[in-house]
Order: structure tokens, then C-alpha cells, then sequence
């Protein structure tokens, strides 16, 4: 007969910080208690269509398994809690995310675009030509389209690795950071709303159309003339122009995975495609880029000071500086 004993859930470099679980629920309430008052504010609703059904069965499904797996036994349960933890947090982060932009473009806040491309223009980056060479190769278009879809493809590659290897402090510190950027970059957004570049500088037929294709300005000017009553979680539109969330993803992806000698490269890669992807097919400025890269920057600055004073304020329950789960005795 075996007798439970105590280890640490997941080694992890003494460096890292730790998220407690208490701190990722009050974050969570404090985060979707925010969109509710957005939501209210610009007289907006969420639309009961079937995308909204499977949202929140997810959503019940990953609680119930995830307060059945909360102190794993065996290795496969380890890995299935931190799989469902990690994935569940990002789709989750995401969703408020997509969903806050939208009461955020309803302000009354002028579009900057005028000002965002005399930006470029001051750094020599020349929007039409970009898109026009886009436009000639349709081997480019391929490979632009594949690398901007990648920044759902790279957390699960950087979460997988993380529950595999039994690094879930590091996990969760990579999902915090993504949540930090998240949240500055929504609180700039209203400062600086715009069409973006396809809408505003290209005139006439277009030879190729991308990804974001008009949904920037066409919602953002539907919000403000009240046309969109409720949100359809199944339609939902990146509206966010400045600064650029692809671009600041792509950098924290790169931080993060070069901590791991296995993906590093191979993620740098694809983020670095991605970013080159992202003005063509997300419609922005270089503007837009730069400054989503210091939205990454101040992100990966900040979290870890923050979760360090989670830490020092004894949120969770901890032994020795790690978070304990019982397992069997050999």
C-alpha cells in the first residue's frame, strides 16, 4: 500500500516566480467584472448565438476538470491539468481581449490614421509598396497568411512544452505576461483607434485581399453609429490597430521560448515571418509595430515584479518556495 508524500508539482529555475492559483481567480473576476462595465458603458451585449454555448461549456468543462486534477497523482495527470490550465487561460485572456476592443472602439476618440502614417513616412516605410509586393506573389500571400495565423499556433507549442516538462511556474509566468500586454494594449487602443492603412491609403479594386481584410474600419464606424447592439463571440474582428497585438505577441513568444533550447530557433523564426506578415495582413502601420514590440518590452518587465509581489504577499500555499501536490511514494 503506497503512502502520499509531498513534492514540489513542477521544477522549475529559482528565478522564476510563481503565480499562485488564488491570484490567477482574482485576476480572472477583476478582468471580466472590467469587459461587463465596458460592455454596459457602450450599451453593448454579448449575442446568445451557439458560439457563446460552447465558450461556456469550455469554460465549465476546464473548472470541473481542473478541480479534479488539482493535486495529480501520476505524470499524465500533471500533464493534463497544466495542458487544460495553460490552454483554457489563453483562449480565455483572448476572448476578454477580442471582446473589450469592441465598447473600446465605440468612443468618440477622432481616427489617428493621418498621424500614425506620417509617422511611417518619417521612418521610410511605405505602406503601398509593401502591399503591392505582397500583391504580385502569390507565393508571399501563402506564407503571410500561414505566419499571421501562427500566434495561436506558437502559445500551444510553448504551453505543450511547459506541461510536458513539468514547468508551470514558467507557464503561467508566460500566460501573465501575454494578460499584461493584453491590458496595456487595450487602455492605449482608445487613444489611438484607426482604420488602418489598407482602408485609408489604398483606393479603387484590390488585387489581393488580406486577412483583416475592411473589418477595422467597418466596425469600428458600425459601433459608433450604434449599428452593432450585441457581439457575436462566432464573428468577432481584431479592431485594434495601435498598438499592434501581433506584434507584441511575436515578442513575447521569442522571449519566452528562448528559454528553451529546443524551440527557440524554430519560434523565432515563425515570429519573426509573422511580423513581417502583419502589416499586410493586419492592415497596420509600422507605427502600429513598434510600438506593439514596447507594449511587449514594458510586459515582460513588469509581470515578473508583479507575480514576485504576489509572492511576497503569501497568496497560495507554499513549502520550502514551491507550491506542493501529493503524489504516490514509490
Amino acid at each position: 500500500m503506497t503512502r502520499p508524500r509531498f513534492v514540489p508539482s513542477s521544477p522549475r529555475p529559482s528565478s522564476t516566480p510563481f503565480l499562485s492559483s488564488p491570484c490567477i481567480a482574482m485576476a480572472l473576476i477583476a478582468s471580466v467584472a472590467a469587459v461587463c462595465l465596458l460592455l454596459l458603458s457602450a450599451g453593448l451585449g454579448v449575442a446568445a448565438t451557439p458560439a457563446l454555448a460552447i465558450f461556456t461549456l469550455w469554460g465549465i468543462a476546464a473548472l470541473v476538470l481542473g478541480f479534479i486534477l488539482r493535486a495529480p497523482i501520476r505524470r499524465g495527470a500533471r500533464i493534463a491539468r497544466d495542458l487544460i490550465e495553460g490552454v483554457s487561460l489563453f483562449a480565455l485572456v483572448s476572448l476578454l481581449g477580442a471582446i473589450a476592443s469592441y465598447p473600446l472602439a465605440a468612443g468618440k476618440h477622432p481616427l489617428v490614421d493621418s498621424e500614425l502614417e506620417h509617422v511611417d513616412t518619417d521612418l521610410h516605410f511605405h505602406w503601398l509598396n509593401w502591399y503591392e509586393w505582397i500583391a504580385g506573389h502569390a507565393w508571399l500571400q501563402a506564407v503571410e497568411r500561414t505566419a499571421y495565423l501562427s500566434i495561436f499556433v506558437t502559445p500551444a507549442l510553448l504551453i505543450g512544452y511547459f506541461a510536458a516538462t513539468g514547468r508551470r511556474a514558467e507557464s503561467r509566468l508566460f500566460l501573465a505576461t501575454f494578460w499584461v500586454a493584453a491590458v496595456i494594449t487595450l487602455a492605449l487602443f482608445p487613444l489611438f483607434p484607426a482604420a488602418g492603412p489598407f482602408a485609408t491609403l489604398w483606393h479603387g479594386s484590390a488585387p489581393y485581399m488580406p486577412l483583416s481584410a475592411l473589418y477595422q474600419e467597418e466596425v469600428i464606424q458600425a459601433l459608433r453609429h450604434h449599428l452593432i447592439r450585441s457581439i457575436d463571440l462566432g464573428q468577432l474582428h481584431g479592431l485594434v490597430c495601435a498598438p499592434s497585438f501581433h506584434a507584441a505577441s511575436a515578442v513575447i513568444y521569442i522571449v519566452t521560448a528562448f528559454r528553451i533550447p529546443a524551440l527557440r530557433w524554430p519560434i523565432a523564426a515563425l515570429n519573426i515571418v509573422m511580423l513581417l506578415a502583419t502589416p499586410v495582413e493586419g492592415t497596420h502601420y509600422l507605427t502600429d509595430l513598434l510600438s506593439g514590440m514596447a507594449v511587449a518590452c514594458l510586459a515582460l518587465a513588469l509581470t515578473p515584479a508583479l507575480v514576485r509581489w504576489t509572492e511576497r504577499g503569501g497568496a497560495g500555499w507554499r513549502i520550502g518556495g514551491e507550491t506542493m501536490t501529493p503524489v504516490a511514494a514509490e
